[in-house]
């Protein structure tokens, strides 16, 4: 058996997204939040979510008799980061470079883009 990913799956990271949106939420919550996009499981939200607390990017605490409410353990800059670093080491071999070059050549990046990326990196 495979070791359990550090990285987020697309529905994992589709949780992630709205309780970073919320900074906070139930199990109910979430669901309802997927519920708007796509047909789900309310026990599959759940185990999901305790899943993400298992991988330390959720913690819980109770709210109420049985109900849990959930927040993120780490910072969407920091997870989204690790992420594209992970993505990087494997389809790049760990340069960025070529990452670039291809959102340049693919996505038409324009002149404009290209000043606007290099003021963001500058200002961080």
């Amino acid at each position: 058996m495979r070791p359990r990913s550090k990285t987020l799956t697309e529905q994992e990271l589709e949780i992630m997204k709205i309780v970073w949106d919320r900074e906070r939420g139930t199990v109910r919550d979430v669901y309802e939040a997927l519920l708007e996009r796509r047909k789900v499981a309310y026990t599959t939200v759940m185990t999901m979510m305790k899943i993400l607390e298992q991988k330390g990017f959720l913690k819980k605490a109770p709210q109420g008799d049985r109900a849990f409410v959930y927040r993120p353990a780490q910072p969407k800059r920091q997870v989204v980061g690790a992420m594209v670093k992970e993505f990087i080491n494997r389809v790049f071999n760990g340069s960025a470079e070529p990452l670039l070059v291809h959102l340049v050549e693919e996505h038409h990046l324009t002149q404009k883009d290209l000043e606007e990326i290099a003021k963001l990196r500058r200002k961080s």
